[in-house]
């Protein structure tokens, strides 16, 4: 029998490209050295029995991808514009499906430059074109969303990937409207005069236009590939209670009123196929209590279709108070445990999973993550099941089958023979692995035990055969 959602999870990690964060370590490196270091971080990911990555393909309107609507980004050459000699894009797309992990291309959709210098942008990119879109706002550009000429490229940009690349899903983080800083309003008011009637508010007409842009691009991308999910990463509060009932009882920043993201509508309405908050702050901490928002938001996708994946602030392990603690995250995840509405993790970022400062890391391995786990299906797939694989055999730790074509193969091991047909038990995964393997060898089997093996094929969107037929062989691990 196939797993089913509720036993599965996503696990994930986020790597980041803005100011080369996480890869390529630093501008201008030869591609077979960029390439190395991201399969180096693949490698890491699959050793730590993660299922996922969000992978930043447009940090500030540009590409690390040839683009029809805007330049290469700096973060590969040290020069926007200039072309790294091969599509990164794909290379991303291609290793992480051979290591049996879903890709989600991460875009931003309204950061232009981290920095304020028009001069710093391509001669052909759009935000120099047209330098009515853009705002200087603290020492960042950005362009205005409440243009229906900027909401037109990046829905464009989007789907431009969507339709070219075997992505699995499309990722946005927390920035919108950018946050707002001490003393500054963001310079919209002209936009507002010309687009704004109706409206009671600045306020109102900024959310609607985030609204716009979400609602738009969830019905692009599903009509496009209807399995690629739209995922979006918030920040961690919507509202305070304080301020509206249906809030949570904190007292930070509130992306409804700051940043103008209604992320809360954006799950009740179905625009989103998953969530990612930045529950980025501990357990007991007064102004957003961990264990406070884990539950309001497993009470906002209660009933809904779309999947709650928390978001983790691997970044802030042994940066003092409690998140000195190695375990400090691994109690978010027992928390997590505890909603059954929470399907998944995802590790901000890729470096400080791979640092492990203060064994955080191995921490969450040993205690959650010790075996592989299969991501949920794409909630919006039609269509059965992939044929089961066949022929499988096992002898002296060698697993083999005959493949039926599936992306990839999850192999299961029971500690005894089962009776025939029996499914096997999904805390018994053993391994994942692409389409084109057809043997493993388990190294993890014991000397002088017997064990089960069971063989399910899986498609792209995690769609399950039942296991293989005849597959009830049996093998001694010495």
């Amino acid at each position: 029998m196939a797993r089913t959602d509720a036993e599965r999870q996503t696990r994930a990690m986020w790597i980041v490209t803005v100011g080369n964060g996480d890869w390529p370590a630093r501008p201008g490196l030869p591609a077979s050295v960029q390439q190395a270091q991201y399969r180096a971080l693949l490698d890491m990911a699959v050793r730590r029995n993660l299922n996922t990555v969000y992978v930043q393909v447009r940090p500030t309107a540009d590409a690390f991808y040839p683009s029809p609507y805007e330049p290469w980004s700096r973060y590969l050459t040290g020069k926007q514009g200039r072309d790294p000699g091969y599509d990164p894009l794909k290379f991303l797309v291609d290793e992480a499906h051979k290591r049996g992990l879903e890709f989600h291309a991460w875009f931003n959709p309204y950061r232009v430059s981290t920095g304020p210098s028009r001069k710093a942008l391509a001669p052909g990119n759009p935000a120099r074109l047209h330098p009515d879109w853009v705002y200087r706002y603290g020492d960042a550009l950005w362009y205005d969303p409440g243009l229906p000429q900027v909401r037109d490229l990046v829905s464009k940009v989007v789907l431009d990937v969507v339709r070219k690349y075997d992505i699995d899903g499309v990722h946005f983080d927390d920035y919108f409207y950018p946050y707002p800083l001490p003393g500054e309003e963001f310079p919209d008011k002209a936009a507002f005069k010309k687009y704004g009637a109706g409206f009671k508010s600045v306020a109102d007409w900024r959310r609607h236009n985030v609204d716009v842009l979400v609602q738009g691009l969830s019905t692009g991308i599903h009509q496009a590939k209807p399995w690629v999910r739209f995922g979006i990463s918030p920040f961690g509060v919507w509202r305070n209670k304080s301020e509206d009932s249906n809030g949570s009882a904190t007292h930070a920043l509130q992306s409804y009123d700051d940043i103008y993201a209604d992320t809360r509508k954006w799950i009740k309405n179905g625009w989103i196929d998953y969530v990612v908050p930045q529950l980025y702050w501990p357990i007991g901490y007064p102004p957003a209590d961990y264990r406070t928002l884990v539950a309001w938001w497993a009470r906002q996708v209660a009933g809904t279709r779309v999947q709650l994946i928390i978001g983790q602030a691997g970044y802030q392990i042994g940066h003092g108070g409690p998140w000195n603690a190695t375990a400090e995250m691994s109690r978010h995840l027992a928390i997590d445990a505890k909603h059954p509405e929470v399907t998944g993790e995802a590790i901000f970022s890729a470096t400080d999973l791979r640092q492990d400062r203060r064994g955080f890391a191995s921490r969450l391995f040993r205690d959650h993550f010790g075996r592989p786990a299969i991501a949920p299906a794409s909630p919006r797939t039609a269509g059965g099941p992939p044929s089961a694989p066949t022929r499988l055999a096992a002898k002296d730790r060698r697993v083999n089958w005959k493949g039926s074509g599936a992306m990839a193969y999850a192999v299961y091991r029971s500690p005894a023979k089962g009776p025939a047909c029996t499914s096997p038990d999904p805390h018994e995964l053993l391994t994942v692995v692409p389409g084109q393997t057809t043997q493993i060898t388990d190294h993890t089997a014991k000397s002088g035990h017997v064990y089960t093996y069971y063989v399910t094929a899986l498609d792209g969107q995690h769609r399950e055969s039942p296991p293989t037929r005849g597959a009830h062989m049996t093998t001694e691990g010495g």
